[in-house]
């Protein structure tokens, strides 16, 4: 089997996108793209066909031509066949995002898919072995990975500002409560609780894990210099209504091949403040951004090994412009200062959008590959069955060897 690791394939001129899925994510995709060149949106695919005609309108809106829409249960598989797509942008409930990307990707198409790309380890090999048999880029859309200060720090380690990674730390802390809501029918009360917290509530592990391991994987190399190896997961309980704790915060410990360890948590129900930790430990310096972004390094020619004070400490809005004004020479820094200076609605999605289009539009290989979308999502599943296992350690497959 040919391997999908630096994958490049032929450039193409203009990405013809087919977009399936209108919810939020898939309205909030087609709207950025009005933003990102060298790419249209030809198709969009919902169940529903109001939402194709809102698509169609917020295009039309842009100053974007009209999209051919499809609607009902297998107008998904239609667009995959079509011969003038070359992107299909997947942006649909979880449990559809391996199954669309496998029969694109089958169908000749390269594949875009929201986050998490998969929910089980069968459905990471699949996409794996997918992309591997039939050449096709399978990117997860990770904006995380293109946050500035992630960006930065990541600069900021290949410049040797941090030594030897020791220690990392990510999470998605994001109380969404707030979504909750009474609804009356009748003289009855129902609770609608938002898709995401039952999602949390029942899981009993990370279902949504790439927010966090996602920067951190790429700041460590992982399938490139380093691997991830074993996850120990712990779940404790969040909020309670009545008889039913409707929260849970889960904990996981991940090593590296390399002797990396990783904290990665998730909590979406306490009221603890939104934070993905980004928190990264060297032998020369450390590096977070919440709850207060800090960054530590040693001056030049400290020894890593002695432990010595580093002199170079700066926190709050001082270690903003530090990262800012020393570690934002990459092209993809300079892409998030271009989306900001254009007033883009979310930098991190604009510089996904762009260096995704730059690298199919070039024939380049991409920035993530189907080996993140495995590895990252595979935390799902393995988080779980750690977590019923009372935390023992569970190993984490070799996608790239195996």
């Amino acid at each position: 089997m040919p391997s999908a690791l630096l994958l490049t394939c032929e450039p193409i001129p203009l990405v013809r996108i087919a977009l399936i899925g209108l919810g939020d994510r898939g309205m909030k995709t087609l709207r950025r793209y009005a933003f990102i060149p060298h790419a249209e949106i030809r198709y969009v695919v919902d169940l529903d066909s109001e939402k194709t005609e809102t698509a169609n309108a917020a295009l039309t809106q842009s100053g974007r031509p009209a999209a051919v829409a499809f609607c009902g249960a297998e107008a998904w598989k239609t667009v995959c066949e079509k011969e003038d797509v070359d992107l299909v942008y997947v942006c649909t409930e979880w449990n559809t995002h391996t199954p669309m990307a496998v029969y694109a990707m089958e169908h000749g198409k390269h594949v875009a898919v929201e986050v998490p790309a998969a929910t089980t380890v069968e459905e990471c090999f699949r996409l794996v072995r997918t992309a591997e048999a039939t050449q096709r880029h399978c990117f997860m859309t990770e904006n995380c990975c293109y946050d500035f200060f992630a960006l930065q720090t990541l600069e900021m380690f290949q410049k040797g500002k941090l030594g030897t990674i020791t220690h990392c730390e990510g999470a998605y802390i994001h109380r969404i409560a707030e979504a909750e809501q009474e609804v009356k029918r009748g003289e009855s009360e129902m609770f609608r609780r938002h898709w995401m917290a039952q999602s949390y509530s029942t899981h009993g592990g990370n279902p949504y894990p790439t927010h966090g391991i996602g920067p951190i994987a790429q700041l460590l190399g992982i399938h490139r210099k380093d691997r991830f190896k074993t996850i120990t997961s712990v779940t404790a309980r969040g909020v309670r209504r009545g008889e039913e704790w409707i929260g849970k915060v889960n904990s996981s410990l991940l090593t590296t091949e390399g002797g990396v360890t990783i904290l990665l948590q998730l909590d979406v129900t306490t009221p603890r403040p939104y934070s993905r930790l980004q928190t990264v430990c060297g032998t020369k310096g450390f590096v977070q951004k919440y709850p207060l972004p800090v960054v530590e390094w040693m001056e030049e020619g400290g020894d890593e090994t002695c432990g010595e004070v580093k002199p170079f400490s700066f926190s709050g809005e001082e270690a903003l412009k530090v990262m800012e004004e020393q570690f934002s020479e990459s092209v993809a820094s300079q892409l998030w200062a271009e989306g900001h200076k254009k007033g883009v609605p979310n930098e991190m999605n604009y510089v996904m959008d762009r260096r995704l289009i730059h690298c199919l539009h070039h024939g380049l290989p991409l920035d993530l590959d189907v080996y993140d979308a495995a590895e990252w999502s595979c935390l799902c599943e393995l988080s779980q069955i750690s977590a019923a296992r009372g935390g023992v350690p569970v190993e984490i497959p070799d996608f790239l060897g195996e």
